[in-house]
């Protein structure tokens, strides 16, 4: 645990309350986060997919679907550093995301994390997959490795313990990968804070699939046990046996298990039970096994006995990735970022804006929908709330709890009035109601200028005020964002630009609750 005052005092509360109240009267949380998955790639969203995702579409029948929701940046590191602080990452000054072996951890020494504040109200906490917001690796002689490629993996002493990982962030549990499970560099295991089966080997990519989709996959070190093809099986099995084994042995006592999926990053290597199941090509046949996993997690709740005292939440970590979007709407007329427009890294809709589902028996009505604003940054705030444990002042700057939301209760006004995003580039945008300001011109992310697959000049939209310095849209009356009003809402522009800039120096945008 973190050495400090303000962790040891609720440290202190938190053992009070649950020898008076007991731990079993909060609800387990299982939050699964899907990787570059649009909008428009699930089925409930997007009438006109290619993909079936029935498991994903009976889990929104089942709770609360929000169409109004966002990743809290357009690229995956930021994203998971937001979710498990509660706190903008541009914050911190990291520009880019981590890769391979990178590190230091973002998440500073000191900061409360979502895992820690509910281990600290009694639960067990599990992180199953995807790291990604970095870790320290050592060479043989206690060094920090630096490099972020093959030459980082290649100076692993893996006789050392990671000193920073999710196990210094609150989880009692983890095993997963540094960074990208198939894309970045080292393609071997995590279990807890080592390596137990240290690669061997140059990867060889020439036994790997060949298809649009494949081309995602850095030439690094391999694992004797890690199969590309079969890590988001891998993952589904430890996240089964941790919810197996707590329920057995802890049957009283709440558990948080953060389910972070390599599905569906590029590489598109699905399992062999899942290739050709569907009729969008190696993309679609990934989608599908996302899904397909997402229902195996809500099945082992249910012959678990817990599934009605779980609160549930999905979400993807930021929009489609470019390479898919090309082909599957040249191939397949499947739009993963359908309606909006943009794709990952972009500022515009299409970049951000996520699925996100909640299911909360007894909670949540089922089949509802609804419109509020929310951000990935919320999660924090919102499960503090659910649980009843308080947010100290130095923590969870900008998440704002939607737990209203789920209670049905959205008559006092919206829940956030104001959202910011950032892309890799640290650009940022603001919005307020339908007004949404980008402090930027262009995308912010993608090169538009780039011909395909890896840029988006097929895409390419005539900008209607082009010597713009910055970019001001109407959601509500211009949703596909193609007419910039900079100019004629100078008004709007500067109440939206004073505020971006009041919410970056002050350190925060959730207001502090008294």
């Amino acid at each position: 645990m973190k050495n400090s005052a303000i962790h040891y005092i609720l440290a202190v509360s938190v053992v009070l309350f649950l020898s008076m109240t007991g731990a079993a009267s909060s609800p387990n949380i299982l939050f699964i986060l899907a990787d570059d998955l649009g909008y428009g790639d699930v089925g409930c969203y997007n009438p006109e997919s290619k993909v079936p995702t029935p498991n994903l579409d009976r889990l929104a029948s089942q709770g609360m679907r929000f169409t109004d929701a966002h990743s809290a940046s357009t690229v995956c590191t930021p994203t998971r550093y937001s979710i498990l602080t509660g706190r903008m990452q541009f914050r911190t000054g990291m520009r880019g995301v981590f890769a391979g072996v990178g590190g230091p951890c973002l998440i500073e020494p000191e900061r409360l994390t979502l895992p820690e504040l509910l281990r600290l109200n009694g639960y067990a906490t599990a992180c199953i997959g995807k790291w990604h917001i970095g870790l320290s690796f050592f060479d043989s002689e206690g060094r920090r490795i630096t490099n972020q490629g093959l030459k980082g993996v290649q100076q692993i002493d893996y006789s050392r313990p990671i000193t920073d990982g999710p196990l210094h962030q609150g989880f009692d549990r983890f095993f997963g990968t540094a960074s990208c499970p198939t894309t970045d560099w080292l393609y071997a295991y995590i279990d807890g804070d080592r390596v137990p089966v240290p690669p061997e080997k140059p990867l060889d990519r020439s036994r790997l699939p060949m298809h649009p989709y494949a081309n995602d996959c850095r030439p690094g070190l391999v694992a004797p046990d890690f199969d590309h093809e079969k890590v988001d099986l891998v993952f589904l099995e430890k996240s089964r046996q941790f919810l197996t084994d707590h329920v057995a042995s802890h049957p009283g006592r709440p558990f948080f298990l953060y389910h972070a999926m390599q599905a569906v990053h590029l590489p598109s290597f699905a399992a062999d039970r899942f290739k050709g199941v569907t009729d969008a090509g190696p993309h679609g046949d990934f989608i599908f096994e996302m899904d397909w996993i997402v229902g195996q997690l809500m099945e082992t709740l249910e012959t678990l006995g817990v599934a009605d005292n779980t609160l549930v939440i999905f979400a993807s970590d930021n929009g489609p990735e470019v390479p898919t979007v090309h082909d599957m709407r040249a191939s397949h007329g499947h739009d993963g970022a359908r309606p909006w427009r943009g794709v990952k890294r972009d500022q515009w809709e299409g970049g951000h804006r996520t699925p996100f589902i909640v299911r909360w028996p007894g909670r949540v009505e089922p089949g509802a929908v609804t419109s509020s604003m929310i951000s990935l940054t919320d999660i924090m705030a919102t499960c503090a709330d659910a649980v009843g444990a308080g947010i100290p002042a130095d923590a969870a700057e900008d998440s704002i709890s939607f737990l209203p939301v789920l209670n049905g209760i959205e008559d006092g006004g919206p829940t956030r009035e104001f959202l910011l995003q950032q892309t890799i580039s640290l650009a940022l945008s603001i919005r307020q109601g339908p007004w949404k300001y980008l402090d930027h011109r262009g995308s912010g992310g993608n090169n538009y200028q780039r011909p395909a697959p890896w840029g988006m000049k097929p895409y390419a939209m005539p900008e209607s005020d082009p010597d713009a310095p910055a970019q001001l849209y109407n959601l509500d009356l211009d949703p596909g964002e193609t007419v910039n009003l900079y100019r004629s809402h100078p008004e709007i522009v500067r109440k939206l630009k004073t505020r971006l800039e009041q919410f970056k120096s002050s350190g925060r945008s959730a207001p502090l609750i008294k």
